[in-house]
């Protein structure tokens, strides 16, 4: 099964972990189905607090536009429809996964869709290129962008681009004709020397399912 849907997220939050009380600023998450991106989400949130100077400069969000969106519970319920079923991917899935779930927990709700990291995975794809950063990969691969880094819905549509790309790459490069989620999950846990005969084995699975 080749063909399933994924919702690629991105959180801009006032700091670096929700177990100091960091909360989500504003999400932008798009959905890519059949490899391509269908549907997009987006949506500043009022976290209820002050953002420090740094996050004002750092993503171009400031506490001016911050008071007037909406609450994060108010964003995160109508997040929760658009991500349905799907499962997850984010660049640097263990920071937006976190964040996620705090914002979920608050809600009381409980995530049973499964993430992947595009980060983990560029790695084991790309293992030449010198840096795994988005900013660097989507300049390496030649990616579609607006040029806009830490702004959610931007990065969210960049990360969306490079999990098409990986996803065609692995499909020309080892000849597999489809790839599924739980393939890119497994491939995001060996380790880099060994993904590429963890992807010759896939692909001469594939073979034999294919001839039976």
């Amino acid at each position: 099964m080749g063909n399933y849907s994924v919702v690629v997220l991105d959180f801009e939050t006032t700091g670096l972990s929700p177990n100091y009380g960091d909360r989500v600023i504003e999400i932008g998450a798009v959905l890519v189905e059949n490899n391509v991106i269908v549907d997009r989400f987006q949506s500043l949130m009022n976290p209820g607090m002050k953002i420090s100077r740094f996050i004002e400069e750092y993503t171009g969000i400031t506490n001016k536009m911050l008071s007037g969106a909406p609450s994060v519970s108010e964003v995160m319920h109508k997040f929760t429809s658009f991500m349905a079923q799907h499962h997850l991917v984010a660049h640097n899935a263990s920071f937006d996964s976190r964040f996620l779930d705090a914002e979920l927990q608050r809600l009381n709700l409980l995530r049973c869709q499964e993430f992947v990291c595009s980060l983990l995975l560029s790695r084991r794809i790309y293992p030449e290129f010198h840096s795994h950063s988005l900013e660097s990969l989507v300049r390496c691969k030649n990616l579609k962008t607006d040029g806009v880094h830490h702004r959610a819905l931007a990065d969210a549509e960049m990360t969306g681009h490079l999990w098409i790309s990986m996803v065609n790459d692995i499909k020309a490069d080892y000849n597999l004709k489809n790839v599924p989620f739980d393939l890119m999950q497994q491939l995001s846990k060996v380790s880099k020397s060994a993904a590429p005969s963890f992807l010759k084995r896939a692909a001469e699975k594939q073979e034999q399912t294919s001839r039976l």
